[in-house]
């Protein structure tokens, strides 16, 4: 890899990852909108629960907001960091800047210098353990999908398909596809979820057999 190809798959990973997270709150919110208005219209609360669990043992989930304000200000300040770095390089390289539209198209173009120091940062920070790296990136949004839904098994099919419209928007916003690192990231977010759907329909089984006295 390049090293201007470095930088821009470590702001490509920054970028995504900012997307993912606006894109998920953003349909959270939605479907938490639509459940305010269902309860005001019958007049009950809602208590996702399958239909062999008691009244009684109905569970409410509710959204983490401890962790969803630490992790949204963890990655606004990161993405921030990573947005200083730019600049600065853009600076110092005016005529390559002045014939880009923004700072994603710069990046796109791979048209610039990069200091070893960049480079050294940015290496570490997309590597198989760095901040941006596939890992940590995947768990975070998994992390603040659960938060959100404040673990709801009920909820996961759609933050998939809100990380799903979030990377979408990423590759149209970015002007075509991603770099590997962010696809990376899809198919281990995408597997991530396989899993919580797995664990959810075990627990779910598990509970009809306890509660169901034939089984």
């Amino acid at each position: 890899m390049s090293v201007n190809g470095v930088t821009s798959t470590q702001a490509a990973a920054a970028y995504s990852y900012s997307t993912y997270e606006n894109k998920v709150a953003d349909e959270t919110t939605k479907a938490a909108d639509t459940t305010d208005d269902k309860q005001k219209d019958s007049g009950v609360v809602y208590e996702p629960s399958t239909e062999s669990q008691a009244a009684s043992t109905k569970k409410i989930y509710t959204p983490d907001t401890n962790l969803i304000n630490k992790l949204k200000a963890d990655a606004e300040a990161r993405t921030a960091q990573l947005r200083s770095l730019v600049e600065k390089m853009m600076s110092g390289q005016a005529n390559t800047y002045g014939k880009a539209n923004d700072i994603w198209q710069f990046l796109r173009s791979g048209n610039y210098t990069v200091d070893p120091a960049t480079k050294l940062q940015a290496q570490a920070d997309i590597a198989e353990d760095g901040y941006w790296g596939v890992k940590q990136t995947s768990d975070r949004i998994i992390q603040f999908a659960n938060a959100l839904t404040g673990g709801d098994p009920d909820k996961i099919e759609e933050m998939r398909e809100a990380f799903k419209k979030g990377y979408a928007q990423a590759e149209k916003t970015w002007g075509g596809s991603l770099p590997d690192i962010s696809k990376q990231t899809y198919d281990a977010v995408m597997k991530k979820f396989d899993e919580m759907a797995e664990t959810a329909k075990k627990a779910t089984e598990a509970a009809q057999e306890t509660t169901d006295p034939t089984k």
